[in-house]
């Protein structure tokens, strides 16, 4: 085993810790001795991205299906032994990596590591459980479709990276969840969930060396540990995606329009996604920002305007959402326009810059506050990252943005192709003049 101390923490605080075990299995904790708590995630590094056309919707359909029984354990099992002793016990899927995740007392944590170990590497999708998680996909497809609030954001990300995998919805489609076979999600399941590609990352009152031999056991219960393999290197590249522009509207006949207007942004390890993130507190980043008193305060036009950025390996996303009347959507969409051209053009305040630079460093200390986010970013960063940052050389790295660096990023980000995507009772109408 080799291991390495990431960040010393202060007076036995925020200690971070990796070892690396044989086979490639990475364990990565971080202390939190006031509280009395743990939260246990394990970060396998798929995602819908990395989803070839015939598997599309394979990844999320795994996420499902790991929680239906393992040779020691049915599904009933594995939720009550969780629940049972007051935890919470769930999964997520994203674009480049899968997590599964518990929280739970500090003297359970045996269990806890017992139980995620036992549904990541012994799940035994059974046909039976795959006919039956998929008809519950399938309703959460239908259950996604009726939210305009969310299609809109998808349609959005389909229209901006085109019919490529980090275009297509991590759902999949009715069409590819029918389509994808038992064997087809086996072959998926055992070609990733390896212990080369997976994080177990702990945060809470724990000692390293307990949480390391606990997971060394579950693993070797499971025979999936051993061998001189080594862990993935982080996803720090990928294709690459050029700025597109285009328009997609979907006609419905909703109560309120739902509109997403941006482009392309910049990588998740992309110096400048800093300053991005001050330029968006000041533009759509809460109630003091320009959007948000330019269309609701000022105008009532609205009653959600914000805008946002997320990052991926090799490129990102800039958008702005609005919902509004259907009738005030032109207003609303000319507004946003305005106020993308004057700070691409002009930068923003000082007085914007500290704003933003002070809901920066408040979100992120506020933010981690707790095991599950201290646990989320540890093991996140180990997959995606080449090194973990301490939270003081981010809050440092926030405080150093210059007027210079936010122009800069302003003129390249939002002087690129723009797209728009809309939800509402338009028919036909023709929206291109937005974008042009």
């Amino acid at each position: 085993m080799n291991t390495v101390t990431l960040h010393p923490g202060k007076d036995g605080a925020g200690v971070v810790r990796r070892t690396v075990l044989p086979g490639g299995l990475r364990v990565v904790t971080e202390t939190m001795p006031t509280v009395r708590s743990v939260a246990v995630g394990m970060w396998v590094g798929i995602g819908s991205r990395d989803e070839a056309p015939e598997h599309m919707g394979a990844t999320h359909f795994l996420e499902h299906l790991l929680f239906k029984g393992t040779p020691t354990r049915d599904a009933l099992e594995i939720s009550a032994a969780i629940e049972g002793i007051g935890g919470e016990i769930n999964a997520f899927t994203a674009k480049e990596y899968t997590c599964y995740y518990a929280r739970v007392l500090d003297e359970d944590l045996p269990l806890v590591i017992d139980v995620l170990s036992d549904v990541v590497t012994s799940a035994l999708i059974t046909p039976e459980d795959v006919e039956s998680e998929r008809g519950v996909i399938l309703e959460e497809i239908a259950m996604h479709e009726d939210d305009p609030s969310d299609v809109v954001h998808e349609q959005f990300s389909a229209e901006v990276y085109g019919d490529t995998p980090i275009g297509r919805p991590i759902l999949g489609t009715e069409e590819s969840i029918n389509s994808l076979s038992r064997d087809r999600i086996l072959e998926y399941y055992r070609a990733y969930y390896r212990p080369t590609h997976t994080v177990v990352s702990v945060a809470g009152n724990i000692s390293h060396e307990v949480v390391v031999g606990l997971v060394a056991e579950a693993y070797e219960r499971a025979g999936a540990l051993g061998g001189d393999a080594v862990p993935a290197p982080p996803r720090l590249s990928g294709p690459g995606v050029s700025a597109r522009s285009g328009v997609r509207v979907l006609d419905r006949p909703t109560e309120q329009a739902n509109l997403v207007l941006g482009t392309t942004g910049i990588a998740r390890t992309d110096e400048r996604r800093f300053a991005l993130g001050v330029l968006n507190a000041a533009l759509g980043g809460g109630m003091s920002s320009r959007l948000f008193q330019e269309i609701r305060e000022k105008r009532g036009l609205a009653y959600s305007a914000y805008s946002y950025t997320s990052q991926y390996a090799d490129t990102g996303q800039f958008g702005i959402y609005v919902g509004c009347l259907p009738s005030k959507a032109d207003e609303v969409l000319k507004i946003c326009r305005e106020e993308v051209a004057r700070i691409a053009a002009e930068g923003i305040s000082a007085e914007e810059i500290v704003r933003g630079k002070g809901q920066m460093r408040g979100g992120l200390v506020l933010g981690l506050e707790d095991t599950g986010s201290r646990m989320s970013r540890i093991g996140k960063s180990e997959l995606v990252y080449d090194r973990l940052m301490s939270v003081d050389d981010v809050l440092a790295r926030i405080e150093a943005v210059t007027s210079d660096e936010i122009v800069s990023v302003a003129q390249d980000v939002l002087r690129r192709p723009l797209t728009l995507a809309v939800i509402g009772p338009y028919g036909d109408k023709d929206f291109s003049s937005v974008i042009a």
